[in-house]
């Protein structure tokens, strides 16, 4: 049985886990409270999902597992809200906050046991990536718990929490990365002759199915481009041009300033 979750914030983020921790039965409807600034948004999820629904943060804080699904900067005004509220002494903070860190997170809800989590956008459609990274608070039960809560949209592996900017650069920022590929792809089709909606099909699939032709094959990705890659062909001689325009070395110098970034903004 999951303890009750209370979801401070009820964007993007918020809706895509509380649809689907309703629509796969993790959670029922009576189990959930959802806190928005905005009354109207908070009735477009109750009616939605038949949550509680309220403008009161304090409310959602009395939940065994608290969510703060806000935007980083809505923080310190959250925090001054919660200052005078008593949050039960062993409820679970689920902070999907980029940049903000476990300590950061700890002077503000002490003694709490805290998760620091990063989602991905692919968590919309239910096929995202999330890294946690746990407090010594946490026991076991509660990370199994929120381990439970975020593979309702997609997988989830926990890491040290100083890899948290690394996670930010490749499976944070990754899928504006793959969108550009994707994009570049599709021009490439539009170039050779392709209408542009087929070019755009035609990249988006070739994608999708590599992605999981490697997951469940588990096999490296060199081998798969070496099955690709027939002697004389037209895919290495694609492949001599990528590497001569230096692909990898792009997409890996992308991942990494992803992460200088994410580390300048944690500061």
């Amino acid at each position: 049985m999951m303890d009750q979750l209370g979801i401070i914030g009820g964007g993007v983020m918020g809706e895509a886990l509380l649809s689907r921790l309703i629509a796969q039965g993790i959670y029922a409807p009576e189990q959930v409270i959802v806190s928005d600034p905005v009354p109207a948004r908070g009735e477009v999820l109750r009616s939605r999902y038949g949550v509680t629904a309220t403008t009161d943060n304090a409310q959602a804080c009395q939940a065994e597992i608290i969510l703060l699904a806000i935007k980083p900067q809505i923080l310190p005004q959250l925090a001054r809200q919660l200052a005078m509220v008593a949050i039960p002494p062993r409820s679970l903070i689920l902070s999907i906050l980029a940049g903000v860190s476990l300590v950061r997170l700890a002077e503000l809800f002490p003694q709490q046991p805290i998760i620091r989590v990063m989602p991905n956008t692919p968590a919309t459609v239910g096929v995202g990536m999330t890294a946690i990274a746990p407090n010594t608070q946490v026991t076991p039960q509660q990370q199994a718990q929120a381990e439970t809560i975020f593979r309702a949209v997609g997988e989830v592996v926990q890491v040290p929490e100083s890899s948290m900017d690394a996670v930010t650069g490749l499976s944070g920022s990754g899928p504006a990365f793959v969108a550009l590929m994707v994009e570049a792809l599709a021009d490439g089709g539009v170039a050779a002759g392709l209408p542009r909606a087929t070019a755009q099909q035609l990249a988006i699939q070739t994608v999708l199915g590599t992605a999981q032709l490697l997951k469940e094959r588990d096999i490296h990705p060199a081998q798969l481009k070496d099955q690709v890659t027939s002697p004389g062909g037209t895919t290495i001689a694609g492949v001599h041009v990528l590497e001569q325009q230096g692909f990898r070395g792009a997409v890996m110098g992308a991942v990494l300033a992803a992460y200088g970034r994410s580390q300048t903004l944690g500061q």
